[in-house]
């Protein structure tokens, strides 16, 4: 199987705003940055954006190690978070329904492809790929709100 690293990151402008993620996949010493960018987001919906894209990616099953700085993410998988709204019907303790479902259901799915290890790290630290990938996230928010303002001044007459 395959040894694949992925670093991830997300980034919001606002909150909700403007956001960007970002993805930096590593295969014996290959490296692959994805970045996206969407208009009206929260900071946690791009923190899942990240590793969705780049699990997308994968053509077969592989041995991933996904690293993170988002609590809620890292969380979700390794604190049973997901296991207990599921049982709950996508509500948590709270009665609530869980934010961000759709996502994480494509999460889930493609998670149950892979063997996955879930690796925290310090966001903002001395993690360079970490901090790479959140300037690539941050970057998408930039290019993303370049492109939207001059389709805006196409739109005038």
């Amino acid at each position: 199987m395959k040894q694949v690293d992925i670093y991830t990151d997300g980034a919001c402008s606002g909150n909700p705003g403007p956001g960007g993620w970002a993805a930096i996949l590593t295969y014996k010493g290959i490296e692959k940055e994805i970045s996206g960018y969407q208009e009206l987001t929260t900071n946690n919906r791009m923190e899942l954006m990240g590793p969705i894209k780049a699990l997308e990616l994968l053509k077969e099953p592989c041995s991933v190690r996904i690293y993170t700085d988002s609590t809620y993410l890292f969380n979700a998988f390794e604190k049973g978070w997901l296991s207990k709204w599921q049982k709950q019907n996508w509500h948590t303790s709270n009665k609530q329904p869980v934010a961000n479902q759709d996502l994480w259901q494509r999460l889930i799915e493609l998670a149950s492809i892979h063997r996955i290890q879930w690796v925290k790290v310090k966001g903002h630290s001395d993690n360079e790929m970490n901090n790479r990938c959140d300037k690539l996230a941050r970057q998408a928010i930039k290019d993303g709100n370049k492109q939207r303002m001059a389709e805006r001044e196409d739109e005038k007459p």
